[in-house]
């Protein structure tokens, strides 16, 4: 294996634990939504979608011969819990919750275009056409995310003048 197959292998660990870290993000922020239903429908979508990216990362890692990380994966579990928990804490979680996927969304997208550039050096278009697809999924996400953030907001707003819990969340 050639050095940049095997970062491009090392990279293709850190991308699956990044997406188990989103999915439990996700799914801490879609357990604590409660009066945004479109907010919400969006996040468990968006569960779904990243299960399938970590499965299809997890496919590319094996086909090339290597395995996931737990210590990654372990790691990206935890650091989300904890974001969850300060969020939870937050009087504000819902728009804070908005603002911190919507910048993990870029960091997923960022991710991706470098796992395409990587695949296209190492000619490994199976992996290449793989993260062009979850790349695709990613800039949806990020899209309705900018798209929505500033309602979400208002709502909120509108909410927390006369009830901060249900604002809240």
């Amino acid at each position: 294996m050639t050095r940049a197959e095997e970062r491009l292998l090392q990279w293709l660990r850190d991308a699956h634990a990044m997406e188990e870290q989103a999915e439990q993000m996700l799914r801490g922020q879609a357990s604590r939504i409660e009066h945004y239903p479109e907010l919400h429908k969006r996040i468990e979508q968006h569960i779904d979608e990243t299960c399938d990216q970590a499965a299809q990362i997890k496919g590319c890692i094996e086909r090339l011969g290597g395995t996931t990380s737990g210590f990654k994966d372990m790691g990206g579990k935890l650091a989300a819990m904890g974001q969850a928990l300060g969020g939870s804490m937050a009087s504000d979680e819902v728009v804070k919750g908005g603002q911190a996927s919507y910048a993990f969304e870029h960091f997923e997208i960022s991710t991706y275009k470098a796992l395409i550039a990587a695949a296209e050096a190492v000619d490994d278009q199976e992996t290449r056409r793989i993260c062009e697809g979850i790349l695709e999924q990613e800039k949806a996400m990020a899209g309705w995310l900018e798209e929505q953030l500033p309602a979400i907001t208002r709502q909120y707003l509108e909410r927390d003048a006369s009830d901060e819990q249900t604002a809240k969340r």
